[in-house]
């Protein structure tokens, strides 16, 4: 029956909690690096579809599942080659609310479904028994944001509403469960309250569908401040969103690992009861470098096994810049060290919200 999973997909999501505690588990790499290296043109993106589609579409990588599959399903397969155990979905901006940007919000629900379907495909070909792998539902935080003013003139305009974010992520959330993924990833956060709208929905449809697959909710914090955008530490970010008890709250985007130890410490010792992950980008951006970062596989893969000596992950990949070369450094550094255990103690925060 159409948005029914079958039962192995449920004893599959059930095993992630016993992996986590076992061993360090490895997610993927970025997804736009890699379609870079394809050198797609306009044509590639539209395909014959989209031919005579009014607006630009190159730059929507989203569309890809639906013009380019095999490109899509390449770039799965390489990052589960390296070791990766949770691959994405490439639906980090496939909400209507993002794709109104290309006049394709019509076919975001389509998309979600065929990136889930092209991912479990994917993923089932590699997976083992010794070696399960899980597709993680990706969603992205939207162009829009909730909590902060578009205009500077205006500091109580908002561009969107929480229900309007909280109708694209449930229609979101209902293509990639109908296509087979394994849990849903709510990632680079940069405000909470976008984050609340994708939790609450989350909710709405799991409840409605009598179907509970686990979370991941993963903060970005943008620059030195150790905020996020809208405005809360790494602190306040884990109390605004621990009611959603997510498998793993983590960080990823915007800083690279150096930049980001002091916050993914920080996360590992307030969020003392869930697990964490962390996949920064392969360091600042490099305009020379082949992948546009300036971190190569080894550095990146020296700062990740710290963090792990460090007792900081559960769960450890790459964002922007970052490769399978960079994922299968990061898995091979990362092995020899325990996972970041558990424990119920309960932490508060001034600045929580």
């Amino acid at each position: 029956m159409r948005g029914m999973k079958p039962a192995a997909d449920y004893h599959r999501a059930a095993a992630l909690p016993g992996l986590l505690q076992s061993r360090i588990v490895i997610i993927d790499g970025a997804m736009g690096t890699m379609i870079q290296r394809h050198a797609l043109t306009e044509a590639d993106f539209r395909g014959r579809r989209f031919a005579d589609h009014g607006k630009d579409l190159k730059g929507n990588n989203d569309l890809l599942v639906l013009t380019r599959p095999d490109v899509i399903s390449g770039i799965h397969e390489a990052y589960l080659a390296a070791g990766a155990d949770i691959i994405e979905t490439n639906t980090f901006g496939a909400t209507a609310i993002a794709q109104e940007d290309y006049g394709l919000a019509a076919v975001a629900r389509e998309m979600n479904e065929a990136a889930a379907r092209i991912a479990r495909a994917a993923a089932d070909r590699f997976d083992s028994a010794d070696k399960p792998r899980f597709v993680a539902g990706a969603l992205g935080p939207t162009p829009r944001t909730a909590s902060i003013s578009p205009d500077v003139n205006d500091p109580g305009a908002r561009n969107v509403s929480f229900d309007e974010l909280r109708a694209a992520y449930r229609e979101q959330a209902a293509g990639l469960l109908d296509g087979g993924c394994d849990l849903f990833l709510v990632e680079t956060i940069f405000d909470t309250l976008n984050a609340k709208a994708a939790i609450f929905a989350l909710d709405e449809l799991m409840e409605e569908r009598g179907q509970r697959l686990p979370v991941i909710l993963s903060g970005t914090v943008t620059d030195a401040s150790g905020r996020i955008l809208s405005g809360q530490t790494v602190e306040a970010f884990w109390h605004s969103v621990r009611h959603a008890r997510p498998l793993a709250v983590g960080l990823n985007c915007a800083l690279g690992a150096a930049l980001m130890r002091p916050y993914i410490e920080e996360l590992a010792r307030v969020a003392g009861d869930t697990y964490v992950s962390c996949y920064p980008n392969a360091g600042l951006p490099n305009p020379m470098s082949e992948t546009g970062f300036d971190e190569t596989p080894a550095v990146t893969g020296a700062l990740m096994e710290e963090f792990a000596k460090s007792g900081f992950l559960n769960i450890a990949g790459g964002c922007c810049g970052t490769t399978p070369e960079h994922v299968a450094e990061i898995a091979k550094r990362v092995s020899a060290y325990r996972p970041r255990g558990l424990n119920s103690r309960m932490f508060s925060g001034l600045m929580a919200a």
